[in-house]
């Protein structure tokens, strides 16, 4: 690998809290869906702090929030969108990349 050969990392899921939520959803099938409180304790993100990097995530189209209702509770669900999968596996080869650049892909 030579200098100009550097990857560029992906800076909406290189921040901490976003490639966590992106790592944490990336482990879920394609069409599954998680409610926000459970992914909120399973991350162990405050609610506010979680949303804003949700919304993040959502604005660069790499997960899906859809509020929705459970009898008479309303329910927050979020997924990983296809784009978001790509997205975090080209991340993760970037990051091989960085990590190991005597490797060849």
């Amino acid at each position: 690998m030579t200098g100009t050969d550097i990857p560029e990392l992906d800076p909406v899921i290189h921040a901490q809290a976003r490639l966590r939520v992106v790592s944490a959803l990336s482990v879920m099938r394609e069409a599954d869906r998680i409610a926000f409180p459970r992914l909120q304790e399973t991350l162990r993100m405050t609610a506010g702090n979680l949303s804003v990097h949700l919304r993040k995530l959502e604005d660069a189209g790499y997960v899906e929030v859809t509020k929705t209702h459970h009898g008479r509770t309303p329910m927050t669900l979020v997924r990983l969108t296809r784009r978001g999968r790509l997205a975090f596996d080209d991340y993760t080869a970037a990051l091989r990349a960085l990590l190991n650049p005597s490797e060849e892909s």
